[in-house]
């Protein structure tokens, strides 16, 4: 059966409920990866993508999801999900159990989404009553395994999301653990922004026979986008962004920031000028995240300030721009972070903050992108001193992460924390586990 309001006939291979849901929601024409992986997960292929958010991916693996389970009907047992789709962060979880619930709006199909920071009992009566879908982040995933709330051994589909997040956040063991619990009689995604070794070897373990899909719309993006960099002493940087937030074309905002405290300082900032603000990261409170989200979403908030870690997974249309109060350590989370300002084919503007110890990793993004980033000198903190660092000075200086106990910085850079009620590689997993 095809649909009429598909030209590619991808969408009209659906059952003829979910193709109803899917044009409500508005989608006639299929992104590239739901062109090209539909037909494949249809025929109950495996799969290995290489994509990122905002390419259409969630849709891609969800809709042939449904069609299965629409197509093998069958009553899901007590605690034994059909589907299992694992992602890192507790606001990708979510934006999927969103996308299940949209296009299975006219289907019998029965989800819930479980992660850590809300109490679990809601969470463990709706898998006692069965659920087709399951949507889940590692550490609450974990925690309700062990407890028995959760079985695996019914599971037909597996898709694990954003797989380089994953490892990034120190979720390796928690997988292999979840892995090991799946029968050996699946169905398996994967999908990833990047192919690191790492990323493929996890890959390969859990795939069968896969159809390859790589989705690249990092260059284009980019061209659509116009960038420039603002050189700053780093003790400036908060009355700068105060005077870049004075132009009112800038309407919906992301800002990012590396760390924590940075994000809640730079919130505080622009509150205190009267610029509606909310911050997001890992120590906030799924409910003040939630809410500062949907704040976002519905204009109430003007700028939303956000690490990269609480930011993946978030899709809002509409970010007039993206400022990086801090340049991103690795350059591929440049192209990342001012890519949500070019959703859709649309354009936008990306504006970055460099001092003097970040004068590298600005190197490294031009390296990336095969392009000078162009310089503003016309605004009133101008460092001449940043833009031409070189060498140990335009290099960052060693961090220290902010945790219970004492924290000491070693050679390499990294903290070491004595003392506490747990080891530090414990409470970093169990934190993000409960994003």
């Amino acid at each position: 059966m095809k649909n009429e309001n598909d030209p590619s006939g991808v969408f009209g291979l659906l059952l003829p409920e979910i193709g109803r849901a899917v044009s409500e929601a508005g989608y006639t024409t299929p992104s590239p990866i739901q062109e090209q992986t539909i037909p494949s997960l249809i025929e109950e292929r495996d799969m290995i993508g290489c994509a990122q958010t905002g390419t259409g991916k969630t849709a891609a693996f969800t809709l042939p999801i449904l069609h299965y389970l629409g197509t093998n009907k069958k009553r899901p047992a007590s605690g034994k999900p059909r589907v299992l789709v694992l992602a890192p962060t507790r606001e990708l979880a979510a934006q999927i159990g969103d996308s299940v619930a949209k296009y299975g709006k006219y289907t019998q199909t029965v989800h819930t989404v479980i992660f850590g920071g809300v109490g679990q009992n809601p969470q463990v009566k709706a898998v006692r009553r069965g659920v087709d879908v399951l949507v889940a982040t590692p550490g609450r995933l974990l925690d309700l395994v062990q407890q028995g709330h959760v079985n695996l051994s019914a599971v037909e589909i597996f898709v694990l999301d954003e797989a380089d997040r994953m490892l990034d956040m120190g979720f390796i063991h928690d997988i292999k653990k979840i892995i090991a619990r799946l029968p050996a009689k699946r169905q398996s995604l994967f999908y990833s922004a990047t192919m690191e070794p790492k990323v493929r070897d996890l890959a390969r373990s859990l795939v069968r026979d896969p159809v390859h899909v790589t989705i690249d719309p990092e260059t284009p993006a980019v061209e659509r986008i116009t960038q420039k960099v603002l050189f700053v002493d780093k003790k400036n940087k908060d009355e700068l962004i105060v005077n870049v937030m004075g132009n009112k074309k800038l309407e919906r905002v992301i800002v990012f920031t590396q760390m924590k405290h940075v994000a809640n300082k730079v919130a505080s900032k622009l509150e205190k000028v009267g610029i509606s603000c909310a911050a997001i990261h890992g120590n906030k409170s799924q409910t003040a995240r939630t809410n500062a989200l949907a704040g976002f979403k519905a204009g109430k908030v003007r700028v939303l300030v956000a690490t990269d870690i609480a930011a993946r997974g978030i899709d809002v249309d509409g970010i007039s721009h993206v400022i990086n109060y801090d340049l991103p350590i690795e350059p591929e989370t440049y192209v990342h972070r001012i890519g949500r300002t070019a959703r859709a084919g649309a354009e936008g503007d990306a504006i970055s903050f460099c001092s003097a110890s970040e004068r590298d990793y600005l190197r490294a993004i031009e390296k990336l992108i095969r392009s000078t980033v162009p310089v503003d000198l016309k605004h009133p903190f101008h460092c001449e001193k940043s833009q031409n660092a070189t060498g140990a000075d335009a290099k960052p200086g060693p961090k220290v992460r902010q945790n219970r106990g004492k924290v000491t910085v070693g050679a390499d850079g990294r903290s070491k924390r004595k003392g506490g009620n747990r080891p530090p590689r414990i409470q970093s997993r169990r934190e993000s586990g409960r994003r």
